[in-house]
């Protein structure tokens, strides 16, 4: 067995070690945190899903989205090896052209309603949130009360009532309602699709109806192209096309129209099936005053307004608080240092040391006797 030597700890040499041990960098503390830093939409409270580290939202439960490209996919793709040679021999080259400008739109669009962020309003912080709840009652004491479920607003002279979210803590803007499949408050809060996996609102409602406007157009052209086509040659394919297009577009041609009507009245489909300004809720009929009584004017601020910008801000950074844990390893760095400075005065550290050989250090540094004995500290292992 190869002899080797190690050098115990001196405990004299505790007494002498430096006042002023060399503090680790503070950087590398600052790396930490931010290592430790995460995007807001890995923490969004909300049933979402994030793709894309945050650019692409859609709902939990988007499972029929797929299912939704795969019947716009298939019967496309059909159309065009089947059908397409046979009209554009007898008939035009346009047709191919005409269909594929169709498809592109209307996937486009639908991909732009799935991942798209509708509107949804961030909650309540707590701050704002206490602020809200801790309302003082009428009677002037100083007990605290839950806060009232609504809230009376005008708008163009109109009272609006604002119903409270205890979910999201706070008052719910106008035309705002809280989606229960999505737990989140959605600002113009139209229907919650599962057909686009997505919630639709403010913010991708236009992207909404430029796909079912779209899709109505590439499947009522696919309809007539394959009766012609089953007209002058019929063929199974063209057979199986025919029957997925004709019971898809009566429902999403009259999808298309209902739609079409809202936009024309500034309305959402939450707000007419409730009827909110009809006089369906129980109310007096007293008109919508989100509607500007023109039919292009309203068509025109919904489809052709300005993008409101996102207000979750999903890919910014969570705020790093200082964490006990943090504190703690602050505290720690000297009593690191003076080990380290241990380490070069008196050689190895207890660690370092064969279990057998290794020397307890005291937590405090001994006392220096006036003449300590001088021992053997070479001692073969």
């Amino acid at each position: 067995m190869k002899n080797c030597e190690y050098q115990q700890i001196n405990p004299q040499a505790l007494s002498t070690s430096s006042p002023n041990p060399t503090l680790p960098p503070r950087p590398a503390v600052v790396e930490e945190k931010e290592e430790r830093a995460r995007r807001k939409w890995e923490v969004f409270p909300g049933k979402n899903r994030f793709y894309c580290n945050g650019r692409f939202i859609v709902a939990q439960q988007s499972g029929v989205l797929p299912l939704t490209l795969g019947l716009i996919l298939v019967t496309t793709v059909l159309f065009f090896v089947f059908d397409c040679p046979f009209l554009v021999k007898h008939l035009t080259v346009f047709i191919p052209a005409i269909g594929g400008v169709l498809f592109v739109f209307a996937v486009i669009s639908l991909l732009q309603t799935s991942f798209t962020d509708p509107g949804i309003l961030p909650r309540a912080t707590t701050d704002e949130a206490a602020d809200i709840e801790k309302q003082i009652d009428n009677s002037g004491s100083s007990t605290y009360r839950a806060p009232p479920r609504t809230k009376e607003v005008m708008i163009n002279q109109q009272v609006v009532k604002l119903k409270y979210c205890f979910t999201c803590k706070m008052f719910r803007p106008p035309r705002t309602s809280h989606c229960s499949l999505c737990d989140n408050c959605v600002e113009r809060f139209d229907h919650h699709c599962p057909w686009v996996g997505n919630c639709v609102g403010k913010r991708n409602y236009r992207f909404f109806y430029t796909f079912i406007v779209s899709l109505s157009f590439l499947t009522a052209f696919i309809f007539d192209t394959q009766t012609i086509n089953v007209v002058l040659d019929f063929s199974s394919c063209t057979a199986v096309e025919l029957v997925i297009c004709f019971f898809s577009v009566w429902s999403i041609l009259g999808l298309s129209g209902f739609h079409t009507y809202l936009v024309a009245s500034n309305l959402t489909t939450n707000e007419d099936i409730k009827g909110s300004w009809s006089g369906k809720s129980g109310a007096e009929d007293t008109g919508n005053p989100y509607s500007y009584n023109n039919i292009i004017t309203n068509c025109c601020s919904i489809l052709c307004g300005p993008m409101p910008p996102s207000l979750i801000d999903r890919r910014g950074f969570v705020p790093v608080e200082e964490s006990s844990q943090t504190v703690a390893m602050e505290m720690e760095l000297p009593m690191l240092a003076a080990k380290k400075e241990i380490n070069v005065v008196g050689g190895p550290t207890p660690s370092q040391l064969p279990p057998s050989r290794a020397l307890q250090v005291p937590s405090s540094p001994l006392p220096a006797t006036p003449n300590p004995p001088q021992p053997d500290w070479q001692t073969p292992v």
